[in-house]
């Protein structure tokens, strides 16, 4: 991500509507996601959940939270790191800023170097800017899932720890 003016970065979050994500997410684009996410998940036994923010609340803008601080939040808020095995990955996506994060628990950073992550976000971006949300989306689900597998195989009996809807903020 290149530097931005704080003032014009603090513009952009405050003008950020939740209903925003919409214009790069349909319904449909979501319901896909879900249901890769679903699909993926059967591959390992890891768990994946992906965040959409289209802008910071007003108080972290103010308090100057980058995409990363945010998505390591989000992580501890939604119980991600909570899983059996330690291997809860969150994809985060901030439409204000266009950046992704990946932020990943314990159990798979021990295999998954931070160059593997932020190489998966670079791809991710590199679809974004080329219009292809959905795609950036369910790619980045993809690539993870393929450390997930090395990994962590599936079990005999597969278990669902973290929900798969997209969350929109």
């Amino acid at each position: 991500m290149r530097p931005v003016h704080p003032f014009r970065r603090f513009f952009r979050h405050l003008t950020s509507h939740p209903w925003q994500v919409k214009r790069h997410f349909s319904e449909t684009a979501l319901q896909h996601i879900e249901h890769a996410i679903a699909a993926n998940e059967h591959l390992h036994a890891g768990e994946i959940r992906v965040v959409i923010e289209s802008g910071l609340p007003l108080a972290a803008i103010m308090q100057g939270v980058s995409p990363r601080q945010r998505a390591i939040h989000l992580f501890g808020q939604l119980n991600i790191w909570d899983t059996e095995q330690n291997n809860g990955v969150l994809i985060y996506l901030m439409l204000a800023d266009k950046d992704v994060e990946i932020i990943a628990d314990r159990g798979i950073n021990r295999h998954v170097q931070a160059q593997g992550w932020q190489h998966i976000c670079q791809q991710m971006e590199g679809m974004f800017r080329s219009g292809q949300f959905e795609q950036g989306v369910t790619h980045g689900i993809t690539a993870i899932g393929e450390h997930l597998a090395e990994y962590f195989p599936p079990q005999a009996t597969p278990r669902n720890e973290l929900c798969n809807h997209v969350l929109v903020l």
